[in-house]
């Protein structure tokens, strides 16, 4: 288990993507991970599927200094997200602080409102492309993308790739650390 002891925090709210919040929370918990799922308030949220999931915490009794990543699915959740000034801080706060932040999908809203974009390379789902680019990003069509601590995908098909690169900056993260935050 690559990851044990890393500390991993999962956004969630109304209408996640439901792949993009279940298939990176069951391989971080498979690698070791701790995974705190983490909403605007600790109640279940519904997916856009018909799964749900269950906010172990609310936005506003954790901090980001206490994990080491940061996931974001898509769907239409990240719209919820970012009304909420709690969750895009805690996003800008990870970056700041020189964490993994990884989205997914149209989880990079959640990082143009956190205003973390300007120079870096990302993708998304292709309708946010316009967004991202005004927030200061490059946009680039490709299932995954890494810059500088910013993980990026496209869709759910995109997952394998994702994980994998989300996993490996991890692990290259821990080694060049020695320990976990």
């Amino acid at each position: 288990m690559s990851l044990e002891g890393a500390k991993v925090a999962l956004f969630v709210a109304d209408l996640f993507e439901d792949l993009e919040f279940w298939y990176p929370r069951i391989r971080l918990t498979e690698e070791g991970a701790e995974v705190t799922v983490i909403g605007p308030e600790a109640e279940t949220y519904e997916g856009k599927n018909g799964l749900s999931a269950t906010a172990d915490e609310a936005i506003a009794s954790v901090s980001a200094s206490d994990f080491d990543a940061l996931v974001i699915p898509g769907g239409y959740s990240p719209d919820h997200m970012r009304r909420h000034a709690a969750m895009v801080f805690f996003v800008k706060d990870m970056h700041e602080q020189g964490k993994v932040v990884a989205a997914i999908c149209h989880g990079g809203w959640m990082l143009a409102s956190a205003e973390i974009l300007e120079g870096r390379k990302v993708t998304s789902f292709f309708s946010i492309k316009d967004d991202l680019v005004h927030a200061g990003a490059t946009w680039v069509d490709e299932e995954v993308v890494e810059d500088k601590g910013i993980i990026t995908s496209r869709n759910p098909g995109d997952l394998p790739a994702f994980c994998r690169t989300l996993i490996a900056t991890l692990e290259r993260q821990r080694s060049q650390a020695g320990v976990w935050v």
